[in-house]
């Protein structure tokens, strides 16, 4: 380990957290499918730089960033975009409260102002689902200022040390949209690929140590297939979601390997054809 990172570990560690802050740090696990991959998330981290995790879905972004949260013993702020994401969702809103008898209006922290503040990871998933003006909010945070005007109070808001921002994007699919080139000028940014061959197998291994050791090498060679089918325009990409295939693989200690794998992967799929592959490339691993 680089002493960049260790040393930011030790600092960011030493700083204590509140008992419900502690319950917030992420659980680990990541498993990295490109060398130093991880260890660079870990560099641009410490560096106080923006990270934008790019891939499909299932392919480990979320728990990669729990991951760093584990790491640095750090508490994970989580918001998950869409359409209907405001700046209240993102800042905190005015509401009233009574004190000694009397109405008072409070303002509720949400979750980039409290994550700013306690020095938390901001974790922003799916930020490319968000309305494009909504994220504007967020450039002065994300620059070298790290800072926020919050419009609701006035109050001027100076990130924490430790504030660090992780975003997720799933690029190509239904209701996202292109990232704002000023908003992704800010991140710095990583492809987070899916894993293959014998860190899933290790994966899985940890994940499903008392499952049946065919049920493991019919999984790993359906993922094997999976992915040969995407790599050729055959399958779209999240057909070959490494989430899917452990849904599938907890379905399958409990019913046919066959309709766990429909109900996991299959069905999920939008065209009939590509259904019928993935159920055809499993049954030809089917004793």
């Amino acid at each position: 380990m680089i002493e960049l990172i260790k040393n930011e570990k030790e600092l960011r560690t030493s700083r204590l957290h509140s008992e419900k802050d502690i319950d917030l740090i992420g659980t680990g696990g990541y498993v990295s499918p490109i060398d130093h991959l991880y260890e660079d998330v870990l560099i641009a981290v410490s560096l106080k730089k923006p990270v934008l995790l790019k891939g499909p879905t299932g392919a480990g972004k979320t728990k990669l960033a729990e991951t760093v949260s584990h790491f640095f013993s750090q508490p994970i702020q989580s918001i998950n975009c869409s359409v209907d994401l405001d700046a209240e969702a993102l800042l905190g809103f005015k509401t009233i409260v009574i004190k000694e008898g009397t109405n008072v209006i409070e303002f509720v922290d949400g979750p980039v102002v409290e994550a700013m503040k306690k020095g938390h990871i901001l974790y922003i998933d799916e930020i490319n689902m968000a309305k494009p003006e909504t994220l504007p909010i967020l450039h002065s945070v994300l620059d070298y200022r790290r800072m926020l005007t919050n419009p609701y109070t006035g109050e001027v808001i100076k990130a924490h040390p430790d504030f660090s921002v992780i975003a997720a994007i799933n690029e190509g699919y239904i209701g996202t949209t292109p990232m704002n080139e000023a908003l992704k000028n800010r991140f710095v940014s990583f492809s987070i690929p899916y894993i293959t061959g014998e860190l899933l197998e290790e994966l899985f291994n940890n994940l499903f140590p008392n499952a049946p050791k065919d049920l493991h090498t019919l999984m790993l060679n359906l993922a094997e297939d999976l992915m040969a089918q995407v790599q050729q325009g055959l399958l779209a990409e999240d057909a070959a979601s490494i989430r899917s295939l452990q849904y599938a693989m907890d379905l399958a200690q409990y019913m046919d390997p066959l309709r766990a794998i429909e109900y996991a992967i299959a069905e999920k799929l939008d065209d009939e054809q590509e259904k019928r592959l993935v159920l055809e490339l499993a049954s030809s691993w089917v004793k």
